[in-house]
């Protein structure tokens, strides 16, 4: 079986491909899909502490000033 660019294992050929994906759909069969690698484990995980330690207004105001930094707009603009 080929290998897609995930690792993933799907046969070659498009008709016993479209029969795979739809019984992996219905759930006749299951897939083994990887662990997420390391650093999607940590950003996940540093999402959820910075999410609890900030209220939505400074999560917000952290976000304003990183978008108005990248797009060149003024900090104080509302």
């Amino acid at each position: 079986m080929p290998t897609g660019p995930k690792g993933e294992k799907r046969p070659a050929d498009v008709n016993v491909r479209a029969v795979m994906i739809a019984k992996i759909a219905t759930g006749e069969i299951k897939e083994n899909l990887k662990m997420p690698s390391g650093r999607v484990r940590s950003g996940l995980a540093g999402a959820a502490a910075r999410s609890e330690k900030l209220t939505y207004e400074q999560r917000s105001a952290i976000a304003k000033k990183a978008a108005a930094s990248r797009w060149g707009k003024e900090k104080d603009q509302k």
